[in-house]
Formats: C-alpha cells, structure tokens, sequence
C-alpha cells in the first residue's frame, strides 16, 4: 500500500491455505494486520504482491468487475458495524444479494433464513428499531442466505455485549457447519478464537504462528 510518505508496508510473506468448512481465528494485537489481511482475502484491498486464490481461482488475475462477481457468489461478509442499509427492512436487508445475483424466490429464501437466525418475527423493521444483536443477526442471515463458499468475520462480537454475543457467536459456527462455509474471523477474544479449528496468529504484519 502507498500512503503520502511514499510505500507503507502492512503485510509481508503470508502464506497459509484455508480448506472447505475450516474454521479459523485470525488473532494479533492492535496495528498487526488482522483487518487489512481479511479485506485482501476478500479482493477488496489489492496487494502490492502475491496471489490470493479462492475456489482455485487468482482474484487478482480478474477484472474488478469480475472479481466482484465471484465475491457475490462465494464469499459472506460480517462486520462490527453490522452495515445494514438503513432505508431498507430486515427482510430486505437479506434480500438484496440474492437479488444482485439473480436469486428465484429471494423473499422466501431471506425469509427463511431470518427464521432461521430467531427473527421470523422481525421480517418488516427497520435496523433502527433493532437491538445491536438483532442487526448483527440480520447480517448474519445476509452474509449466509447466498450460501457463501466463505464466510468472512471482522469482530463480529466486537460492539455486542457477552450474552448477545455468544448467541451470535453459536449461531455463526452452526451455520458453518450447516451449510460447510469456511469460516474466517478476526477478533481479540482469546475464547472465541478457542472454538476455531486454526488461529492465525499475526504480528507486525507476518505471520508468526499457524
């Protein structure tokens, strides 16, 4: 990456493979990398150097148009901040990538899966009406309803409290092993990263443990 100083170097010689339904922590102190190593698994920073593959494809071989096409179709994103739209409700919060993909039946699949995630009831509100745990599982029924190949997690439990947390926490590792997503997320929580088959431990920009 460049910055105005020139070159700003965050990551250097990464290198690990991630098999189907794995699950795994990436864990490292604050400024180490985590965030910007999940956003270049997912195609959405592009690295100076290096190949990242997803379903044995190079992503960054690809167009930007057709790496977000296959991003569309094999990989789920969970942040922090939940990134719902505002404008629209639960139900259409989980909608929309099954529209953008051209998804038959998108209203009863979203449907679905809301009821799936406990919020069968909650179909018609808006994100401001929910609790922060009820729109972290509105996004959790987005990132999954398109069955992604990969779930990708950035401290998914960061803004929730315990208890709602580890409601959200069980329903994601029960989903990856549903629908056999491999399961990617960054957190600081030493217990979450426990129930991860791997931890990826980062410092300084490398990787110092697998």
């Amino acid at each position: 990456m460049t910055d105005s100083t020139g070159t700003l170097t965050i990551l250097r010689d990464i290198d690990f493979v991630l098999n189907a339904r794995e699950t795994a922590a990436i864990v490292g102190a604050s400024g180490s990398g985590k965030s910007t190593l999940l956003t270049i698994i997912a195609g959405l920073d592009t690295p100076t150097q290096g190949t990242v593959r997803l379903a044995g494809q190079d992503i960054f071989s690809m167009g930007e148009d057709d790496r977000a096409a296959l991003r569309a179709q094999k990989v789920g994103f969970v942040f922090q901040s939940f990134q719902l739209m505002a404008n629209l409700t639960a139900l259409e919060n989980v909608m929309l990538p099954l529209e953008l993909a051209g998804v038959r039946q998108a209203r009863a699949q979203a449907g679905e899966m809301l009821k799936r995630v406990g919020l069968g009831e909650r179909l018609g509100h808006y994100p401001k009406v929910l609790s922060g745990g009820e729109q972290q599982r509105v996004a959790l029924a987005r990132a999954f309803v398109v069955k992604p190949a990969v779930l990708l997690a950035d401290e998914p439990t960061g803004s929730l409290d315990f208890a709602t947390g580890e409601t959200v926490m069980k329903l994601m590792f029960e989903l990856n092993q549903e629908l056999g997503t491999t399961l990617v997320l960054v957190t600081h929580d030493p217990a979450i990263a426990g129930r991860c088959q791997r931890r990826i431990t980062i410092e300084a920009g490398q990787v110092i443990g697998l």
